[in-house]
Parts: C-alpha cells; sequence; structure tokens
C-alpha cells in the first residue's frame, strides 16, 4: 500500500519520523538524542539510539549501532540494499562505518558544524579516493532533527553541578 504524503512531504519523512522516535528514546535515558533506523526491501530491519554513556562506550552512536543490528538481522555486513536514516549527519566515524558497510543511501537531518562528516566539514561519501560512494539526502526534517539536541543541551547548561 502505497503511503498517503502530506504536501510538502517526502517519503522521508515516514522513516525519519521514526528515527526521532530513536532519538526521544535516547533522550528519555540522558543520552544525547540521536536516532537510526535501517530500512531494506520497505521494512525496517534496524532502529537505535546513541548509548555512549549506557554502555560506557565511545563508539556506541545511534548509527553505528543499527548497522551491527542490521547487518545481523540480514546476514551480511554488506548492507547494499539498505538505506540508512539518522536524524544528525554522520561524523567521521560513522560516515567511515556507513562505507565499509556499503550502504548506499543515507538520509541525514540536522546538520552538524562541529564533527559532520557528509557536509559540513568533510565529504566523505563522495570522496573519489574511496572504494564506495554513498548517495545521501540530507536535512529531511532539519528543524525538528536539529530542535530535539539544541533543546537538550539547553537543559544540560540550565542543571547545576
Amino acid at each position: 500500500m502505497d503511503e498517503i504524503l502530506l504536501p510538502g512531504h517526502s517519503p522521508h519523512h515516514r522513516w525519519m519520523r521514526m528515527a526521532l522516535d530513536e532519538a526521544r528514546v535516547a533522550e528519555s535515558e540522558d543520552e544525547v538524542p540521536v536516532g537510526a533506523i535501517v530500512v531494506a526491501a520497505g521494512r525496517v530491519v534496524a532502529a537505535a539510539h546513541n548509548q555512549r554513556e549506557q554502555l560506557a562506550d565511545p563508539t556506541a552512536h545511534a548509527e553505528m549501532i543499527a548497522l551491527t543490528q542490521a547487518a545481523a538481522a540480514l546476514g551480511s555486513w554488506r548492507l547494499e540494499g539498505c538505506t540508512l536514516y539518522v536524524t544528525l549527519e554522520p561524523c567521521p566515524m560513522c560516515a567511515g562505518a556507513i562505507l565499509q558497510a556499503r550502504v548506499p543511501i543515507v538520509v541525514w537531518g540536522a546538520p552538524d558544524p562541529k564533527a559532520g562528516a557528509v557536509e559540513s566539514l568533510y565529504r566523505l561519501f563522495e570522496d573519489p579516493r574511496l572504494n564506495h560512494r554513498v548517495d545521501h539526502v540530507g536535512r529531511v526534517m532539519a528543524d525538528d532533527c536539529g530542535r530535539i539536541l539544541s533543546d537538550f543541551f539547553k537543559r544540560k547548561r540550565l542543571k547545576p553541578g
């Protein structure tokens, strides 16, 4: 069944809303609110959010966890038929993992001027020196994706101690 789109919405909005739901879970766990999902053949095969604090793991970004889950669900590290949706522009670590996983398409929400490796600081997905390219669509629901982050950090700055 085809999704009915509201004016001004793209098919990506459906999946990005799910990634935002994951970001809200991260926020409720006092993690930086970033969420990611992996879609293959029109279904979600992985859903994750940041868990760096909870796991005491610097690599526990939403994208990294979602890639691991998707590989397990599909039985292959090659995620060639997948699309990754993430609420924040991937950092260099995550962009590298996305390239290694052979993900063909990434849809991201808010730009990351401090660590973005897709457009903001680097353009790893388009680097001709690498053996894989990733198509990407950026700034999908950027206001919503950015707002959850800015509100989170505002609250953090207001907390005493």
